[in-house]
């Protein structure tokens, strides 16, 4: 049988608790994990329904964010961690009914791959009633979330991509042909604002950028009627729709005469037509709050390790939660309840440095949620990466 057909017949039966005790007597803590693996939709009952080759696309997130916790158990146990580990199904078990059954009351730490905002509130709502971290692993969304220092966001906000963006492209690319590219939108108004802040807060010379605005049927021409052929031409995507972007980079590489970088929304890290032909000859570059490399130590001890326990490759989503879980619970086991204020701290990094500070509300100045806000900026050129900033 196949190790993802091992694990689901494990789940079936197994689900929703891991139990991990160190042979010690000293204090253990309880770990919840919530991850949508979609149970329900590959087992009627006990019986495996969904066929040897047609795993649904909609298991395969949450899956392998499961199997990357589930190796980071491995991990934790044999270094023998003194923790229960709760892990459920958010597709198969109501988040709600759960917290009403008082099954997460005495927790010390939550983690979760959050697939839609209904499901934030909630739990971001215990975390501050019990003073627990919240750790968001995978949305990138605040989730209308305000006053709760409890709730951290490892995928940074669109908010902070453009922040961040700006600061890049000063350091950078300051002196280019700058022109920002959008559609008609509520998402492109505030990105469009956060520049436009982010020019009156800068300590340096702000920005020159030009904005235009395109409708979604754009070609080349409408592009290049804003280019400067003697000049390095920075082209930002003020939107974060994906078709409108790869219609960009392909206006861009349609004309070689213009020598132009193409600058992109996080959302681009996801987008693999850009490594297609009719996207050659244009640098790419975007933002993204997990390090791409692969190349170092930790990750590819973790790539073989996962290779031989599942028969397969890890995807980001494996990475993240091995790194999830094994972070952050190390530094409960080290700080205990003040593991709130560690949760930067460099001592068990693996994949990624993280920069977690608390957001700000600007009305009451208190804090509305804990975000990551370390970002790595990509520079990619026919589908190659070239650095990573």
């Amino acid at each position: 049988m196949r190790p993802v057909y091992r694990f689901f017949l494990f789940a079936c039966f197994a689900f929703s608790t891991v139990i991990l005790f160190a042979q010690t007597e000293t204090k253990h803590y309880k770990i919840a994990v919530f991850s949508p693996i979609y149970l329900d939709s590959v087992f009627d009952g006990d019986t495996y329904k969904a066929g040897i080759n047609n795993l649904p696309k909609s298991v395969l997130p949450g899956l392998d964010f499961y199997n990357g916790v589930m190796m980071a158990i491995d991990s934790l146990q044999q270094e023998g961690a003194a923790i229960e580990v709760m892990i459920y199904d958010t597709k198969s078990t109501s988040i709600n009914s759960i917290i009403q059954k008082n099954e997460l009351n005495d927790v010390s730490l939550i983690i979760a791959s959050f697939t839609n905002r209904a499901e934030i509130k909630s739990l971001a709502g215990l975390a501050l009633l019990k003073k627990i971290p919240l750790i968001s692993s995978t949305f990138p969304n605040d989730g209308g979330v305000n006053n709760n220092p409890y709730f951290v966001v490892i995928n940074s906000t669109l908010r902070t991509h453009c922040e961040e963006l700006y600061k890049h492209l000063q350091k950078y690319y300051a002196t280019g042909n700058i022109v920002m590219f959008r559609k008609k939108g509520l998402v492109e108004d505030m990105i469009q604002s956060v520049f436009n802040e982010s020019a009156k807060a800068t300590a340096s010379i702000p920005l020159k950028i030009k904005t235009v605005e395109l409708s979604d049927t754009f070609n080349t021409r409408n592009v290049l009627f804003a280019l400067d052929s003697t000049k390095k031409n920075v082209v930002i995507c003020g939107t974060i729709n994906e078709a409108f972007g790869l219609r960009l980079v392909r206006a861009l590489s349609s004309a070689p005469d213009y020598l132009s970088v193409a600058i992109g929304m996080p959302t681009w890290d996801g987008i693999k037509d850009l490594d297609k032909p009719d996207c050659k000859g244009i640098e790419i570059v975007y933002s993204t709050p997990y390090n791409p490399s692969r190349t170092d130590k930790t990750s590819l001890s973790f790539i073989a390790n996962y290779k031989l326990k599942y028969s397969g490759r890890p995807s980001d989503m494996a990475f993240k939660g091995f790194e999830s879980m094994y972070h952050f619970t190390k530094l409960l086991l080290a700080h205990d309840q003040n593991s709130i204020n560690f949760l930067s701290e460099k001592s068990y990094k693996l994949f990624n440095d993280f920069d977690i500070r608390a957001v700000k509300n600007r009305s009451t100045n208190n804090t509305d949620y804990l975000e990551n806000r370390k970002l790595y900026f990509i520079k990619k050129a026919d589908g190659t990466i070239k650095s990573v900033n």
